[in-house]
């Protein structure tokens, strides 16, 4: 009698794993990858799709890896309305 409710929830938990969560929002298929270390200690990884600048990995000496995009494909960082750039990192991941 306990198995039913197990199954179910085993299963129902299956169903909620996020598909494709660790995809970047931007299309980085065959991206030519540029990797460098700053004077700091970071590490830059920029990714260029046909020679334009798509995306931006920083991993920094001492904390969390985190990514600036360009969404809109103009070959620039986007920023938001009141002109700082957005930073977005990788909170959880399987």
């Amino acid at each position: 009698m306990l198995a039913a409710p197990l199954l179910l929830a085993l299963l129902l938990a299956g169903c909620a794993t996020p598909g494709g969560a660790g995809a970047p929002p931007v299309d980085v298929a065959g991206a030519d990858i540029a990797k460098r270390t700053l004077d700091n200690g970071d590490v830059l990884e920029e990714y260029r799709v046909a020679g334009q600048l798509r995306m931006v990995k920083v991993t920094p000496v001492r904390g969390a890896p985190y990514f600036i995009y360009d969404q809109n494909g103009d070959g620039r960082m986007d920023n938001s309305k009141d002109g700082v750039s957005p930073v977005y990192w990788k909170l959880y991941s399987w």
